[in-house]
């Protein structure tokens, strides 16, 4: 009996490593039909894209005035410091940075090459600096501050400005370009600026008279980020137009712009298309050395009685994006955007009838020291801007059916400047294009547009541009929208749009801002 168990335990224990076999086999061959099947997709990929630029100017970053250059470039040539997603400044050729006084010690990253081999040093900057001083460029506001660059030794270096320059190192985003590289040229006419060397991603491998061929830079210092997209080719065109049905067509793969009409363009269909906040910023500024705006209620009334998505809609065709405060474009000193463009008509009748005034004769009126005054002001506005115009009107409007009177004062472009110089109005309609740094002096220092004093502004003011600690700046800017909802210095009432449209056969990670509209490029295929 025992020999016949054993044979029975035997016999099951080779079924069992037989079913085992079995299952095993069968695994194995799907698994190596599944890694078939995944070497067939990564075979399909295309590792190239395609991207335009129209009225090509030079490909040189310094002397290009062309915004499709500025971004395609960014590529092939870096920065100092580099310009995040959700923009912060982030070391690229720069290391870190200390602020001393009216000056900056920069260190710069060692082992960085040039894509033609030579070696990149303290020396290339300072050339780059020295030539934006000297020439007309996009960049030369950044550096307008420099009066001079020490060179510590081959990796460090020392700016020094003219006075304090807040957050001077969002200034360092130009591109470096190589003094050795342009030695002996006329920089601005050299012939070696139809491709120059970069120390980027990309280098530039082909120029022909229809487009650039980029591929590349296998001396690239970021050792640890892997370039699966192997190739970018550049195709010229000889207008906007041209490079808009270009991409219609299919031809491209990537297309930005702030062009209010490019779906008449390039259609709706066959594309992705990112929508976000542009560098045109439009808001009211309302001046506090008037009598009647000297009042929060009558300021936080005006801006409750404001309906701003009636402004992009009835005016732009929903071409514009409303806006909250100076950096809610998608800054990670604001990520806490509201949901309402806060327009409430019955807290705006609520803050004045608390601060005692009364709705009469369809206007609101108060009596002050024996004088009845009603909410009447004056709006300054652009005349040579038509769309402006519409805007004040629209805000006229709005305001007269809350019982704020406002007469709307169309100025030529020197008699505005001369008032908003002045500080000559109630409430000035104002355009500005914000700066990549979140400096808000324009704001909120000394002879601001609203003409508005807060201390604890000041301290806080004060604070941000002295610190680089992430959640000290958070802290400091939330408290700062806080009051600019609450004191209501300026209403923000909309950006300008930044549209980037991806075919529909391009993959990847699509995060655009209006930096540039390349962030992880090196991961798309198609």
């Amino acid at each position: 009996m025992k020999s016949n168990w054993i044979k029975y335990i035997f016999a099951i224990f080779i079924i069992i490593v037989l079913i085992f076999a079995v299952v095993k086999i069968r695994n194995d061959e799907k698994q190596e039909e599944l890694d078939a099947k995944s070497a067939s997709q990564e075979d399909e990929k295309v590792r190239e894209i395609r991207v335009g630029i129209a009225n090509l100017d030079t490909i040189n970053p310094i002397l290009s005035n062309n915004k499709n250059v500025q971004d395609i470039t960014k590529l092939i040539y870096e920065p100092l410091v580099n310009i995040t997603s959700d923009y912060k400044a982030e070391p690229c050729l720069a290391t870190e940075w200390a602020k001393e006084e009216n000056s900056y010690l920069i260190k710069l990253r060692e082992n960085v090459k040039w894509s033609d081999g030579l070696r990149f040093t303290a020396e290339d900057v300072r050339f780059t600096i020295d030539r934006l001083k000297e020439i007309n460029s996009i960049y030369s506001y950044n550096v307008a501050h420099v009066i001079g660059v020490d060179i510590v030794d081959d990796y460090t270096i020392r700016i020094n400005l003219d006075g304090e320059v807040p957050f001077f190192e969002y200034n360092l985003i130009f591109p470096i370009l190589s003094k050795d590289y342009f030695e002996g040229e006329d920089f601005v006419n050299s012939s070696k600026n139809a491709s120059p060397s970069g120390t980027g991603k990309y280098k530039i491998s082909n120029v022909d008279g229809s487009s650039i061929t980029l591929t590349k830079n296998e001396n690239w210092w970021n050792r640890g980020t892997n370039l699966s997209l192997e190739k970018i080719t550049v195709n010229l065109y000889s207008s906007i137009g041209e490079l808009y049905n270009s991409f219609k067509i299919g031809n491209l793969d990537v297309v930005a712009t702030t062009n209010d009409n490019v779906e008449t363009y390039i259609g709706t269909l066959g594309y992705t298309a990112k929508s976000i906040k542009g560098r045109e910023h439009t808001f009211l500024a309302l001046n506090m050395q008037n009598q009647i705006l000297a009042n929060q209620e009558v300021r936080r009334a005006i801006s409750y009685s404001i309906d701003k998505e009636n402004i992009v809609s009835s005016i732009f065709s929903n071409k514009r994006l409303t806006s909250s405060f100076v950096l809610d474009y998608g800054s990670f000193l604001y990520q806490n955007q509201e949901g309402s463009s806060g327009y409430n008509v019955e807290q705006a009748k609520n803050v004045l009838t608390e601060a005692g005034w009364t709705f009469r004769s369809s206007s609101w009126q108060k009596t002050i020291n024996r004088r009845t005054q009603r909410i009447t002001l004056n709006l300054l506005v652009k005349s040579s801007d038509s769309l402006e115009v519409a805007v004040a009107e629209n805000i006229k409007t709005q305001l007269a059916n809350q019982g704020i009177r406002i007469n709307v004062v169309q100025a030529n472009d020197e008699q505005y400047q001369n008032k908003i110089n002045a500080r000559d109005y109630d409430i000035a309609l104002c355009s500005i294009n914000l700066s990549l740094s979140p400096d808000l002096t324009t704001f909120f220092f000394f002879l601001n547009l609203a003409n508005y004093s807060n201390e604890e502004v000041t301290n806080l003011m004060n604070e941000v541009k002295n610190t680089k600690d992430e959640e000290t700046l958070k802290n400091d800017y939330g408290r700062l929208a806080e009051i600019y909802k609450t004191d209501v210095p300026y209403i923000s009432l909309y950006n300008n749009r930044y549209l980037v449209a991806y075919h529909s056969e391009l993959v990847g990670d699509f995060n655009p801002n209006w930096y540039t509209s390349f962030y992880g490029v090196e991961n798309w295929y198609k």
